[in-house]
């Protein structure tokens, strides 16, 4: 969806051309199919060289891992394990959606990339949400996802039963599942079937789980899972300064590696803005505070909330 832009915006701050503006978000249709299902397939997303490369850097972490007996393998907080993963952090394909929810508080909570080999290497998953399970994030927030995933398809999954992701379109708005702990099949159950190169966007707490790969392709595919900065990561404590400082400015944010607990709701100064605005270049809304407000203190709207205005015919807040 397009994004609602402001008018008689201020000029950005001092320096601001070390900022960038972000990608583009949602489209409209977009919109309309991540709310509906709980999940966004965009085809075509990643170049043939990219694919090749992050390719290259799952079977390095490979060569160098035990791997279990059925040819399964998994790495969490692989952005950090090669080089060649860097660019996922803030990949212009989906950085923008993201940001479309998170806005100047995105953060990347986790990272992980599976290799599911034929057979054994299945490793069936039953229905779960991900995140919390007593008190699943929608409890707090039922108008929005706390959490996302975005899903990097590696190889082809264009027929069922390959490893595929199995889920209940729109069961994102249900806190309750009668299959849970379960792998029955269920009724309005689909296999995602994605070529290589697409993006996937999901809700996590869409209700899923993953199928048996009864064909003889090894399903390869990375996980990077967003939410707002204060909820905490959970593939790391934090992460190596020397990594860190090979970065972007923009990476480097989104990695929320900080020594305090408490910067995670409340970051530094220097890492505000995270990104311009998309459409007039300004680090601030305006009209909105008088001119002695930190940029750190100021709220900045984010596109999910215009979204949600739109909607209900309603300024956003």
């Amino acid at each position: 969806m397009a994004t609602v832009s402001a008018t008689c915006a201020p000029p950005p701050i001092e320096g601001f051309r070390s900022f960038r503006r972000p990608p583009p978000g949602f489209t409209l249709g977009q919109w309309q199919e991540f709310q509906d299902r709980g999940l966004l397939v965009v085809e075509n997303a990643f170049r043939d060289q990219e694919l090749e490369a992050w390719r290259g850097a799952i079977l390095r972490a490979q060569s160098s891992a035990e791997i279990r007996a059925d040819g399964f393998f998994t790495l969490r907080n692989f952005v950090e394990a090669d080089p060649a993963f860097t660019d996922l952090i803030d990949h212009s394909a989906y950085v923008g959606l993201v940001y479309d929810l998170y806005g100047e508080m995105l953060k990347l909570q986790l990272s992980e990339l599976f290799v599911r080999a034929p057979g054994g290497g299945t490793r069936p998953e039953r229905w779960h949400i991900d995140g919390p399970r007593v008190l699943p994030y929608a409890a707090f927030a039922p108008g929005a996802p706390m959490q996302v995933k975005v899903g990097v398809w590696i190889t082809d999954m264009l027929h069922p039963d390959m490893g595929n992701l199995a889920f209940v379109p729109g069961s994102h708005r249900h806190q309750y599942f009668d299959a849970y702990d379960t792998d029955e099949v269920v009724r309005g159950e689909e296999q995602l079937l994605v070529r290589r190169g697409s993006l996937t966007l999901m809700d996590t707490a869409l209700w899923h789980r993953t199928v048996p790969n009864d064909s003889a392709v090894t399903r390869m595919n990375v996980y990077l899972g967003y939410c707002p900065s204060w909820l905490p990561t959970s593939d790391r404590e934090t992460s190596d300064p020397v990594w860190l400082a090979s970065l972007n400015r923009e990476q480097r944010i989104i990695m929320r590696s900080y020594a305090k607990a408490y910067s995670h709701a409340k970051p530094p100064p220097e890492d505000y803005p995270l990104f311009l605005d998309r459409d007039s270049g300004a680090d601030r809304e305006p009209d909105r505070y008088r001119d002695h407000v930190k940029l750190l203190h100021r709220k900045r709207t984010t596109a999910w909330e215009r979204f949600r205005a739109v909607a209900y015919d309603r300024p956003a807040n």
